[in-house]
């Protein structure tokens, strides 16, 4: 009894609804929470959470179950039982959440979401139906391409890569391996198939990022349709190309170098990006790199009803929109563990002494923001630390930080280097520059507007 009455004083929510009498539309309420998590429908009480009660019979309780389980597909039976409330009845019908899905009601499947019915979509019905078969949208066979439109030495490369990773071996051709990933179903590739190990250009892998002086000004940018992992790390060199870097003396015959930013929480970020996106939005993933912050926006709402909230709390059970991709970057060693990527990132940026990241459900979308911020707890650079004991931090600037600076980060650009050596003048740099090209210690390749220069 006890139970109920906070149930009802709680209001309705994502698991309760209240209703006067049991009418039809009610059916769509229990086709809601069997989609979604399961909850409870009370008749007799109003909408602002009164108990008013209802008239009812024990065989009108049987006349309700068959009119739920002959309107729904496939059929619900809930279980229904009467309350009484201070000599007042009151019906619950209990829904659990349904192991087959998605249900309908008079051809229209309804899901429960916060406190009211949401009208599925197309997409959301076909994304229930792949978890009831414990499958997911990149195993699918993708009937626009085939095998000329993916690479076998790309293949090649991954297996060594999990060769090198794990210390295992393959007696397995690239062929034999598609097959035993399940990357190749009926002799065709999957949709995983080509966004893992597309040949040339990808049509649904677009990635846009750059580096921004101010929200119009661009400075660098970058524009990617390859293979996925190819992705992750042209990104992560664009990104790092403009990060700042601190060169901290510890006594120790290697420098160590700091980034404004965890390089670990940016990966992580990255790599969350690609795997868990919603490859079949049109839109772009986008990347913008601002002087105090760098957000990540995906397109696609966040997977299976899941919230900002619960990620933030870290209390969910981790699931995944696309399986056969996130299993392929656990393979080759990208990913560690499912569910651990929000808590790992607060975790780093928290431990680089940079104030929490932020994380935002947009419409049809999902960003992440790292800034650059100091938080008043973490790593104090550049102060004593102790009698004995200090970290001198600092850029030894010259012509020798500008060659190691370039060997650490090539391709450099001479932009990169001013807004890395800040107390540098721009002539001073490229007088720099010269003197390490006429010593034929680096040399610039590619085009004036992509390349950059490398080591020789």
């Amino acid at each position: 009894m006890m139970k109920i009455l906070e149930h009802i004083e709680k209001g309705e929510s994502q698991i309760t609804e209240f209703k006067l009498s049991f009418q039809k539309e009610v059916i769509a309420y229990v086709v809601a929470f069997a989609n979604a998590q399961g909850g409870k429908v009370f008749i007799g009480i109003s909408d602002d959470a009164k108990i008013v009660g209802v008239d009812i019979q024990q065989e009108s309780l049987q006349n309700w179950i068959n009119q739920i389980k002959l309107s729904t597909t496939p059929s619900v039976i809930p279980d229904i039982y009467i309350e009484t409330i201070s000599n007042t009845t009151v019906v619950v019908i209990d829904v659990k959440e349904y192991p087959i899905k998605p249900i309908s009601f008079k051809n229209r499947y309804y899901m429960r979401k916060a406190n009211s019915n949401h009208l599925m979509s197309m997409e959301e019905i076909a994304y229930e139906y792949l978890k009831t078969k414990n499958s997911s949208w990149d195993y699918y066979v993708d009937t626009t391409q085939s095998f000329n439109d993916i690479s076998l030495e790309k293949v090649s490369k991954f297996m060594q890569k999990i060769e090198k990773t794990f210390n295992r071996s393959f007696d397995d051709t690239p062929m034999q391996v598609l097959q035993k990933y399940g990357l190749v179903r009926d002799e065709k590739i999957t949709f995983g198939a080509y966004l893992l190990f597309v040949k040339d250009f990808c049509l649904i892998s677009g990635v846009q990022a750059g580096r921004f002086k101010t929200s119009t000004d661009i400075i660098d940018s970058i524009s990617l349709n390859v293979d996925l992992l190819t992705e992750v790390e042209e990104l992560m060199i664009f990104l790092r190309k403009h990060l700042m870097v601190e060169y901290i003396i510890t006594g120790n015959p290697q420098r160590e170098e700091r980034y404004d930013y965890p390089l670990d929480a940016i990966r992580e970020v990255v790599l969350n990006m690609i795997v868990h996106r919603d490859y079949r939005d049109s839109s772009d993933s986008i990347i913008k790199i601002f002087d105090d912050r760098i957000e990540f926006f995906n397109p696609g709402d966040l997977y299976d009803g899941l919230t900002v909230e619960q990620l933030e709390s870290n209390n969910y059970k981790s699931k995944t929109r696309n399986k056969l991709m996130a299993l392929m970057f656990k393979e080759c060693g990208l990913i560690e563990k499912y569910g651990s990527g929000i808590s790992r990132i607060k975790k780093l940026c928290k431990e680089h002494g940079i104030i929490e990241p932020k994380f935002e459900e947009l419409i049809h979308g999902f960003k992440v923001t790292l800034f650059k911020e100091k938080s008043n707890v973490g790593v104090n650079v550049g102060v004593n630390v102790g009698v004995n004991v200090g970290v001198n931090v600092g850029v030894n600037v010259g012509v020798n930080s500008i060659y190691e600076f370039i060997q650490k980060h090539q391709p450099v650009r001479t932009t990169m280097i001013a807004q890395h050596f800040t107390s540098v003048t721009q002539r001073t740099i490229e007088r720099w520059i010269k003197q390490l090209k006429d010593e034929k210690k680096i040399e610039f390749r590619g085009s004036s507007r992509t390349g950059g220069y490398f080591v020789k």
